[in-house]
């Protein structure tokens, strides 16, 4: 073994690494898909309370709870995906719980949940306001934004700012259903060696 400047150790010319213990390979992709995914969940988690401060008005507006502050954002009524896509943290735990203990079939229903209750509300909000995005981005010059159709909320196109959500979400979403699969690949490949030993 050689250290830094010291003396090197009499029999060694420093190469005998070779012979020492690694760590196998699907141990070191298990920790980094590991890691990676729960960065995911973390970002994820963000978005869900952007979400919930959107949904706050109407949330409180249903518990008869008066908020004048709240009240005066004049916040567009939420619809059904942005309440079934804030279901999709729920599923955060189920993969937590999953990463913790190895558990395969939980990571399965993390990436069928995610698909459900991630993706789809998603892909819809894109499919549902792609008309008012698609109006505010073709309009004339000369055309006031007050004589078309376009939602607009405090300034910005209602559309645009959706999509932008939906940008960040489903590259979050994204990232998180690539790690978990990654996961139960790896998860796999060790149960299936452990069967053969």
């Amino acid at each position: 073994m050689a250290s830094r400047g010291g003396p090197m150790i009499t029999g060694t010319d420093g190469t005998d690494f070779q012979h020492r213990q690694r760590v196998a390979a699907h141990y070191q992709i298990s920790v980094l898909n590991k890691s990676r995914l729960k960065y995911c969940i973390f970002f994820h988690s963000l978005l869900f309370l952007a979400m919930l401060a959107k949904l706050s008005a109407d949330i409180l507006d249903r518990l008869d709870i008066f908020i004048l502050e709240i009240e005066e954002l004049e916040i567009p009524t939420p619809l059904f995906w942005e309440y079934a896509w804030c279901l999709s943290i729920l599923w955060s735990l189920v993969a937590l719980s999953a990463i913790r203990h190895n558990r395969i079939r939980d990571m399965q229903k993390y990436i069928i949940g995610l698909c459900v209750f991630g993706f789809l509300p998603l892909i819809y909000c894109f499919l549902y306001y792609f008309g008012d995005v698609w109006e505010y981005f073709t309009l004339d010059s000369g055309v006031d934004i007050e004589d078309t159709d376009v939602l607009m909320w405090r300034g910005m196109p209602y559309g645009l700012l959706w999509y932008a959500f939906v940008l960040v979400g489903l590259q979050v979403h994204g990232f998180s259903a690539h790690f978990a699969w990654n996961l139960v690949q790896v998860w796999r490949q060790r149960s299936a060696a452990r069967k053969m030993q």
